[in-house]
């Protein structure tokens, strides 16, 4: 029996996106990249989807609904408050929402500028109820926090210092060296089924 397939949205124009648009940001905040990615999906194609899309986000900017600096303030407000989130992850997540280099840089500039990092990492470690290693799977252990911490953003030093706090034996900081991580390098952000942040799991089609 053959499946009927679904049937194409028609598209609409400039008074559609921006009533889709509104409804979009009533929801949740957006950057101008992310919001222009879910309009074109139900605007025209070729350069009178393009103007029309343009003449929405220049509108929603000047009635206040749209802006990139306060998504970014907001965003990184509620990751380094509430979420505990180093300044690298931010910024790692900021860029990827396409928001720009130096609108990221100055945020970030503000947000943690007073921040005691290491004080930061001991919350975050708190928050998700990590347990200091111990026992003959100290070692193994400590690397797996270690790993953790640099996917959640904080910087070898910071890291160095939460791991000598814990007055761990001697065999379980094998090869973890003050300065010997690169925050900079992590891979794929630390759980991200498990941090709500009221922004990056919502379905991004709505």
């Amino acid at each position: 029996m053959a499946f009927a397939r679904p049937k194409k949205r028609e598209p609409v124009g400039e008074a559609g996106l921006f009533e889709y648009a509104v409804g979009t940001l009533a929801r949740r905040m957006r950057t101008v990249r992310d919001l222009r990615r879910l309009m074109k999906a139900r605007a025209e194609e070729g350069d009178a989807g393009e103007r029309a899309m343009d003449a929405v986000i220049v509108r929603l900017k000047e009635l206040n609904y749209l802006s990139d600096t306060r998504f970014a303030e907001d965003y990184t407000r509620v990751r380094k408050e509430h979420e505990k989130f180093g300044r690298r992850r931010v910024q790692q997540d900021l860029m990827m929402k396409g928001v720009g280099k130096e609108l990221v840089a100055s945020t970030l500039e503000t947000a943690y500028e007073d921040v005691d990092e290491v004080a930061l990492a001991r919350q975050y470690i708190a928050r998700k109820r990590m347990k200091k290693p111990s026992g003959e799977n100290a070692q193994k252990e400590t690397v797996r926090t270690m790993n953790r911490l640099m996917r959640a953003g904080f910087s070898s030093n910071a890291i160095f210092k939460v791991l000598k706090a814990w007055d761990l034996p001697e065999e379980a900081l094998t090869g973890v060296e003050e300065g010997g991580v690169d925050s900079d390098s992590y891979a794929e952000p630390d759980e991200r089924a498990g941090d709500s942040d009221g922004y990056a799991r919502q379905n991004e089609d709505e």
